[in-house]
């Protein structure tokens, strides 16, 4: 195998990655703790495009389930404001509706 071409390696993404690895194994809080500091924190600064990523990962990876993705939305929207609970409650009810989708079409691959 041979080195890639001087320049061609993404440096900044290679360190960011293992940053990132390093950030979220940590053992003082758990997963699910992060990811939810981290939906707040994005939802308060209406990152909207990021929190759709985080949801996703949230529901899909098992950290957070439906019903508690909602009591999310029901918290932050007190706390994040009244425009961005709603933009959030379209997201997460858009996620699970998805998602929900996603597995009818697994378990019917017919229909």
């Amino acid at each position: 195998m041979t080195e890639p071409a001087r320049g061609s390696v993404d440096w900044f993404g290679l360190m960011a990655e293992r940053q990132f690895a390093d950030l979220w194994s940590r053992t003082v809080l758990s997963v699910r703790e992060r990811r939810l500091l981290l939906l707040g924190l994005l939802v308060g600064l209406g990152m909207e495009e990021e929190t759709d990523v985080q949801l996703d990962v949230a529901l899909r990876a098992g950290e957070l389930s439906e019903s508690e993705l909602r009591e999310v939305v029901v918290f932050l929207t007190h706390y994040a404001g009244w425009a961005r609970g709603a933009r959030l409650h379209d997201q997460v009810e858009d996620l699970i509706e998805r998602v929900e989708q996603t597995r009818s079409e697994v378990e019917d691959p017919l229909s």
